[in-house]
Formats: structure tokens, sequence, C-alpha cells
């Protein structure tokens, strides 16, 4: 027969064992976009100078608010926010909340280019606001990663969308993808990507230009609920890892700058409008795109 101090120890050591747990923190990574947001359909909204961009902005951040605070109500005690549409400076950083520890990255160009700051210390990455991939016949604003040079980029033979290409950094580090916010084009073709991940369609494509659209209010609300049960599914989630080393290919609308990466040694031209890059890993896969969609001679300062 077992003493009562063993008993008493052992209980002492699980529960000692269960505070640590409860200490630890629990990190979220967001990286967030605009042409997936509530509302979102036409250059109206998407840029600087469009009559809309203002109040696209308040309603992206809403939708990142509404992610943080169902993340928290599944336990989330830390956040990085990756502000990651155009210029990446859409998000109106002072409405964050100040009593959880946030950082907000901003700004271009980036080496791990949307999933900039992930690591291998966060629990779950959840994307706000994504669009559907150049491929896409359906999609609202479907491109992927530049709407303007590119048609196609794919990792090891498979074309992707962005959610596609930061999942795969996210999985670099061991950290799934636990939830996408967008329109039921991104949505439905991430989930078929990753698996069966929280998903919240916040509006219905009809065309490139054209949507049927929630509220701000419906979506957020319907937003908070999905991140709070991603954050708590988050043990049921895969990261979508990609086999090493990865084939990079972008196809550009244009010759010219296929021509000239073909010139670099570690460039393959493969066609009239396709270079492939052999990267070790999706950190230097990330570099080569943020590159080739970023590089210009006359950049200053």
């Amino acid at each position: 027969m077992m003493n009562r101090s063993f008993f008493g120890a052992a209980t002492m050591v699980l529960a000692g064992a269960l505070s640590v747990a409860a200490q630890r923190p629990l990190k979220v990574y967001i990286s967030a976009d605009m042409e997936g947001i509530t509302g979102v359909a036409s250059v109206d909204q998407l840029g600087p100078t469009s009559f809309e961009y203002g109040r696209a902005r308040e309603w992206m951040t809403a939708e990142v608010l509404a992610a943080i605070q169902g993340a928290r109500d599944a336990g989330a005690t830390e956040f990085v926010v990756s502000d990651s549409h155009g210029n990446g400076e859409s998000l109106l950083i002072d409405k964050f909340p100040s009593d959880v520890p946030v950082r907000i990255v901003r700004s271009f160009p980036r080496p791990l280019g949307m999933m900039e700051g992930i690591d291998s210390t966060f629990g779950a990455v959840i994307f706000v606001g994504y669009h559907a991939s150049t491929s896409s016949t359906t999609g609202v604003r479907a491109h992927t990663m530049s709407s303007a040079l590119l048609t196609r980029i794919a990792l090891n033979g498979t074309s992707m969308s962005e959610a596609g290409v930061n999942a795969a950094i996210a999985a670099q580090f061991g950290v799934p993808v636990v939830m996408i916010t967008g329109d039921d084009a991104i949505v439905d073709e991430t989930r078929q990507r990753l698996g069966p991940i929280e998903g919240v369609a916040v509006k219905h494509a009809i065309g490139f230009h054209s949507t049927s659209t929630l509220t701000p209010e419906v979506a957020q609300a319907q937003i908070r609920q999905h991140a709070k049960t991603a954050v708590e599914r988050r043990g049921q989630m895969k990261p979508y890892t990609m086999p090493r080393p990865v084939s990079v290919e972008v196809s550009f609308k244009n010759y010219r700058p296929v021509e000239l990466l073909g010139y670099l040694p570690n460039v393959q031209r493969i066609d009239s409008h396709t270079v492939r890059f052999s990267a070790r890993d999706m950190i230097e896969a990330s570099k080569f795109l943020e590159f080739v969609t970023s590089y210009d001679p006359t950049l200053t300062p």
C-alpha cells in the first residue's frame, strides 16, 4: 500500500507542472492583408489616394483586433502583427490594446515578407484579410504577391497563393496556420491545401472587382468567435512543411526581368516568362521572392 507522503509529493509535482504551463506565454502571429477584408472589392479601397482607403484601414484594423480578442479569449498572451498590404502601413496602430504585448511589423522590404517576425516561439498563425491566388478564376483581387508583375509562383511545382507561401514559411519554424479570413475563394483554397483550419468567409466573390459582402460588425463578431476556436484547436493543426531544397518558380508578365534574372548563376530561365531558383529552405525562398518583387536599381536612399 502506497503511503500518503507519496501521493502528497506527486500532487505537489503535478500542481507545479500545471502552474508552469499556465504561466507559459502563448504567442500568436497575425499576418494581415487588405484585399480580403470585409467590404473591399476594388482599387477604390486599396491605396492611399483611393476615396475609401481610410475606411478600409478602419475595417482592416477592426478585423485584426477581433482576431486578437478571440485569441485572447482562448488564452493567448502575446502577439506580433504583420501589416502586410501595399506599403505595409495600413493598420491604425494607435487602436491596438495596451494591456497585452503587441508588436506590429510595418513597411517593406523584409526578409520574410508578410511573415517577418515569425519564429519557433509562436503557438499559432492567423491570416486576416487574405485573397485568392493569381490562378483563381473567381477570387476578389486574386493575385500572388504582385498583380502588376507576376502570373504565377510555385513551390516544388505547386502553384501557390500568398497563404500557401506564408504557411510554408511558418512551417519552417514549426508553427501551424490555424485560421484564415477573406473571400470564399481563398478560404476554400487554403483549406484544401492546409486541411480543416478555421475559416471566415467575410464575403462571396462575384468577380475580380465585385463581391457580396457581410457588414463589418457581423464579420468582426465571426472573426472573434473563430479565432478563439482556432487557438483552442491549435494542437490539431499541422505545419505546412515544404520538402527541401525548395524549388521556387516565378512567372512574370514581361520578358525583361526574366532575361536579366537568368544572367544570375543560381537562377535558371525555364521558359520565356519563368525563372527557377533552388532554395535551401523557406527562409532563402522568401528572400528570393522579396528580391524579385522589390528590387529596382533606382531605389533610394
